[in-house]
C-alpha cells in the first residue's frame, strides 16, 4: 500500500525534519514535495533527502498559475509517475500533521476502521499560538498544544478539511482541500467518510470544503493544524506569503480567525516513539544536520531584519497587544449566519 503525502514550501527548512519524520511514522510511504524562491536552503535539504531516498524534490519555479503557486504544483504532480502509482493521496501544508486516534495511531489502522472508505475528511483542529513570541528551535506538536474546542461554530474555516482519498481515478485532478474533476461514472461508487467515522452525504463528494459545525469531528483522525506558531515565525510567515493567495499578504484577520488556545489537546504526542528514531536518523545525518541549522539561523536574522521595515514592526506590535481569540457561541454563530445568507441573496 502507497500513502503519498505531496507538500508545497518556501523558507521552511526549520520545520521540516519534524514534519517527514511525523508523517513517515504515522504510515506515508512516499512524499513529493514542492519548492519555491526558497532562501533558507529548504531547497537544499530537499535536494538532500531526494538523494538519500527520502523524497522525490521538484522545484516549482513559475510561472503559476493565476490562481497560485500551490495550484501551479498540483497540476505538474498530477503528470507525475510517482502520483500515478500511489494508492492513496493526500496533499498537505507544513503546518498540518496528521493525527490519528484509532489503533496504533497509523494510516493502516484508519483504513481498518473505515474499511468502505474512498475518501476521508481530515478536519482541522486549530491550534493557536499559546501567547508564545520568540521562535525557538523546537518541535511543533510539542510546543503548541492550546487550541479550539472540539464544537466550533465559528469561523467556518475552523471546520475546512484536506481529503485523504483511494487512488482509484474517481477523481482525475489533486486539489488543495479535497480532489477534483470527479469521473461521473464512478463517482456513485465512492464512499466518503469523515473523522468521526459518519458516512458522508453526496454534496461532499463534489463540492463541500468544510465539515459541520457543532460537533465533533475527530474521534477517529484529525489535522492539527498550526497555522501560527511563535509571533515571530507569523511575521515570517507574512514576509513568505500564502501559497494560494500569493498576492494576499497575511494580517490581523487571518491571526484572529485562527488563534483559539481555550483547550489543551496533546494526543498528538502518542506518535512520538515512533516519530523519535526517524528523527533522530534525519538529524544524524551531517548535512541535514547543517541544514537544518543554517534554517533556524536564517529565521532568526530574517526576523530582525524584518523588524527594520514599519509594516512587518506594525504587524508585530499588534500580535502582542491582541488577546488570544474567543469562540462565539451557537445563539451568536446562528446570527451571524443569518447575516451571510441575507448578504448572498
Amino acid at each position: 500500500m502507497r500513502f503519498l503525502a505531496v507538500l508545497t514550501v518556501r523558507n521552511e527548512g526549520a520545520f521540516l525534519l519534524e514534519w517527514l519524520a511525523h508523517h513517515r511514522a504515522v504510515g506515508f510511504t512516499d512524499f513529493l514535495v514542492f519548492s519555491n524562491d526558497c532562501r533558507d536552503g529548504t531547497d537544499a535539504m530537499l535536494d538532500r533527502l531526494a538523494e538519500m531516498g527520502w523524497l522525490t524534490h521538484v522545484r516549482n519555479d513559475g510561472p503559476y498559475d493565476k490562481r497560485g503557486i500551490q495550484f501551479t504544483a498540483l497540476k505538474q504532480a498530477e503528470r507525475l509517475d510517482i502520483v500515478h502509482s500511489a494508492d492513496w493521496l493526500l496533499p498537505l501544508d507544513i503546518d498540518e500533521f496528521v493525527n490519528i486516534h484509532t489503533g496504533d495511531h497509523t494510516l493502516l489502522s484508519l483504513l481498518a476502521a473505515l474499511p468502505e472508505a474512498t475518501a476521508i475528511t481530515l478536519t482541522w483542529r486549530l491550534f493557536g499560538n499559546a501567547d508564545i513570541r520568540s521562535y525557538t528551535d523546537s518541535t511543533v506538536t510539542e510546543t503548541f498544544t492550546r487550541c479550539a474546542p472540539v464544537a466550533m461554530f465559528w469561523p467556518w474555516r475552523s471546520a475546512m478539511f484536506k481529503t485523504l482519498y483511494r487512488n482509484d481515478r474517481t477523481y482525475e485532478k489533486l486539489g488543495v482541500h479535497r480532489p477534483r474533476a470527479p469521473n461521473l461514472d464512478k463517482l456513485p461508487n465512492a464512499r466518503w467518510f469523515d473523522g468521526e467515522g459518519r458516512e458522508l452525504d453526496d454534496p461532499f463528494k463534489t463540492r463541500r470544503l468544510f465539515s459541520n459545525y457543532g460537533r465533533s469531528n475527530y474521534k477517529l483522525v484529525q489535522l492539527n493544524h498550526y497555522p501560527l506558531g511563535a509571533m515571530e515565525s507569523y511575521v515570517l510567515k507574512a514576509d513568505r506569503g500564502r501559497a494560494v493567495h500569493s498576492d494576499h499578504m497575511l494580517g490581523m484577520e487571518y491571526w484572529v480567525d485562527r488563534n483559539f488556545n481555550t483547550d489543551t489537546d496533546d494526543s498528538i504526542a502518542r506518535t512520538h516513539p515512533l516519530r523519535a528514531p526517524i528523527l533522530a536518523d534525519l538529524h544524524a545525518d551531517p548535512r541535514l544536520a547543517d541544514l537544518h541549522r543554517a534554517a533556524v539561523g536564517w529565521r532568526h536574522a530574517r526576523f530582525f531584519k524584518l523588524m527594520e521595515q514599519e509594516p512587518y514592526r506594525a504587524l508585530y506590535a499588534r500580535l502582542l497587544m491582541t488577546p488570544a481569540s474567543k469562540p462565539i457561541n451557537h445563539a451568536t454563530a446562528t446570527t451571524l449566519s443569518q447575516f451571510a445568507m441575507k448578504g448572498r441573496t
